[in-house]
């Protein structure tokens, strides 16, 4: 393994370890506990509430580009070229965006029979590692997205006539708003896994 793929696995298994380690302490408690706790809650209200408006708005453009495509291609038989491209990039940001709403409601990486069947320390075991699981996964999607929007910053996409980095920021800026959904809901526990269930 080369040392281009230690350095961010070693970054963030550091920071995910010091997440998970302040979220325990966080996570009980008054003082200064409490105000960390209601900090985190606050960001999460307001990034959450962010990453929705935005999913809608994506999920919204994917819709009226995809109408526009089939009208064009159809009605006046001259296809759209741009739609297309826009479609799928709007798709992709809204699944992205979608990722924090999942794990801010627990629906995402749900250990339901675990997290059942325990009580008490072992219980917080569990949410503790599922917080690491989804925050080390956060991390590299963070880490290789971010270099991949970098690198293709002067590709243009077929059609929009816009960089590429574009489309590939989705995962980085997902995966801020994941991290931030999946510590919210460690610290203030919502089982939305059946609203959110298909």
């Amino acid at each position: 393994m080369n040392m281009m793929n230690v350095v961010p696995l070693q970054v963030t298994g550091a920071a995910t370890l010091a997440v998970v380690l302040l979220a325990l302490w966080a996570a009980k408690g008054g003082g200064a506990r409490a105000s960390v706790r209601a900090a985190v809650l606050r960001l999460d209200r307001i990034a959450t509430g962010v990453a929705a408006i935005l999913a809608c708005l994506a999920l919204a453009i994917a819709l009226a580009a995809g109408l526009w495509q089939v009208f064009a291609r159809f009605a006046t038989e001259t296809p759209s070229v741009w739609s297309e491209a826009l479609v799928r990039t709007a798709l992709i940001w809204m699944a992205y965006l979608g990722v924090a709403l999942a794990l801010r409601g627990g629906a995402l990486v749900s250990i339901d029979v675990a997290q059942r069947l325990t009580s008490g320390a072992l219980q917080r075991s569990v949410e503790a590692a599922a917080l690491a699981c989804s925050l080390s996964l956060m991390g590299i999607m963070f880490w290789f997205g971010w270099s991949m929007a970098q690198r293709v910053q002067f590709q243009e996409m077929a059609g929009l006539e816009v960089s590429m980095t574009w489309g590939y920021a989705a995962i980085p800026v997902g995966a801020v708003f994941a991290m931030i959904g999946a510590l919210a809901h460690f610290l203030d526990r919502q089982h939305a896994e059946l609203e959110y269930a298909a």
